[in-house]
């Protein structure tokens, strides 16, 4: 009894009570978590930064949009495979969340050794492919190369941060990654000064660290997570869990990418236009990416909000919840943009010495820019997830279609004219155009599961 007990303690079921309420308690360690992922991101760019230098500095950025191609598609694929979880523990069936998470494991399992080995052995062909610039090739290789082996460690994480998540419980994932946020710093300062291992160094510290939250995710749902807790006839590939776990998984995981290439053909661009553009967009994107990281972790609430109440029945409370992030997510924007748009140059001192003016000076323009466009970045995050989380990812892809078509004609078309400038309006462009598709589909999910439930009243 007291098992039981102390095992619900450890969920959140948020199909009753305050849509803003259980948001905000769900969101802060989910916050923190992100900020903490974010956070080491930083430290690797600016320890490359300040102690390797210009050049390595834009050797790990030249490879993020690549990255974020490859390794976003299997992330996204994570992110798919737990939302059927959510559905399930909203419906209150243990049995079939036990076999879709037993399910969701196997089919991770093979798509990580996939794509391990693909990456692995196309490395240098890809940043070839990018234009990566001579005089960073090397590095860029020497860099992505371990990332990639680390895929594998990566998917472990971010599937079984996404079970606890399913279940209400944002708590051990956020602690988990604190933990490993500052283990990565440490062996950031161990592998890049006194062992003298570069960009190898930055890239192993992040793989172990990401290893290493796994590890504790794993161990805290055999030891807390009686929920979560599958036999080995779970483990078997069933056709119809299997199916809606592809169904859900790899829509999203195809958004993650289509989104991707867009990144991919502006880095290409920005490669085209050297180094220096090149190292500024990567101090650039790294603050940005650490601003942007609540949004991320609000997307992520709203996804699961969106699976429990789904799985629940309980479809007037999907437009309470939207209101109540949008409010969140419209305060945040309001507060960063205020701060960051006086201080962008010195944040910017934190990757490069003052000396590199140039670069300082295209980060913090490009910085302000984007700033500028926070709102509609909110409903990006919100409406995106929100209806994945109702089980129509394939409607997400699309979103993700106008992002890619926005960068990409930025990058094909307007870089080569108005250089740099260009490249700092590609994303919110992006942000503009998703949100024209996003905001219909997501009242054309909300009112087709409200005439569902009508016909089954009616019946």
């Amino acid at each position: 009894m007291r098992k039981k007990q102390s095992n619900k303690s450890r969920t959140l079921d948020m199909t009753t009570g305050s849509p803003s309420r259980l948001i905000m308690q769900f969101l802060l360690p989910l916050l923190g978590g992100v900020l903490f992922q974010q956070f080491y991101n930083l430290m690797d760019t600016i320890i490359v930064g300040l102690y390797l230098g210009v050049k390595p500095l834009a050797a790990v950025g030249a490879t993020g949009s690549i990255c974020f191609l490859l390794i976003g598609f299997c992330n996204g694929m994570c992110s798919g495979f737990v939302l059927p979880v959510a559905q399930a523990f909203g419906a209150k069936d243990s049995a079939r969340l036990k076999k879709y998470v037993g399910n969701s494991i196997v089919l991770t399992v093979i798509c990580a050794a996939a794509m391990t080995a693909f990456t692995t052995a196309n490395c240098r062909q890809i940043l070839e492919w990018m234009k990566t610039p001579y005089d960073i090739i090397d590095h860029a290789d020497a860099y992505v190369f371990i990332i990639f082996l680390g895929i594998p460690a990566t998917m472990m994480y971010n599937l079984l941060a996404g079970f606890l998540r399913s279940v209400g419980n944002s708590i051990a994932p956020f602690v988990f990654l604190v933990f490993a946020a500052l283990m990565n710093i440490g062996l950031d300062l161990l592998f890049m000064i006194p062992m003298n291992m570069g960009v190898r160094g930055a890239a192993l510290a992040t793989v172990l660290s990401q290893l290493i939250s796994g590890i504790l995710c794993l161990i805290y749902i055999l030891f807390k997570m009686d929920i979560l807790h599958i036999s080995r006839s779970d483990l078997r590939l069933q056709r119809n869990h299997a199916g809606i776990l592809l169904r859900m998984g790899f829509p999203m995981g195809i958004q993650y990418s289509i989104t991707a290439i867009g990144s991919v053909l502006l880095q290409w661009s920005v490669n085209g236009l050297g180094s220096i553009a090149v190292a500024s967009m990567t101090a650039n994107s790294r603050v940005s990416g650490f601003l942007m990281a609540p949004f991320d972790a609000l997307g992520s609430t709203m996804a699961t909000y969106a699976g429990q109440n789904v799985g629940a029945g309980q479809y007037d409370r999907l437009n309470k919840g939207l209101r109540s992030a949008g409010i969140i997510g419209l305060i945040y924007s309001t507060v960063v943009m205020s701060a960051v748009f006086l201080f962008s140059k010195q944040i910017l001192l934190l990757f490069v010495k003052a000396s590199e003016t140039k670069v300082i000076a295209q980060g913090s323009y490009c910085l302000i820019i984007n700033l500028a466009f926070y709102y509609f970045l909110v409903f990006v995050n919100v409406l995106r997830f929100m209806i994945q989380g109702m089980g129509h990812s394939g409607l997400a892809v699309f979103a993700g279609l106008f992002e890619m078509v926005a960068r990409s004609v930025v990058a094909i078309f307007l870089v080569p004219y108005f250089g740099f400038t260009a490249v700092c309006f590609a994303s919110p462009l992006a942000w503009v155009l998703a949100d024209v598709f996003l905001a219909p589909a997501y009242m054309y999910c909300v009112r087709r599961f409200k005439r569902q439930k009508e016909l089954v009243s009616a019946t």
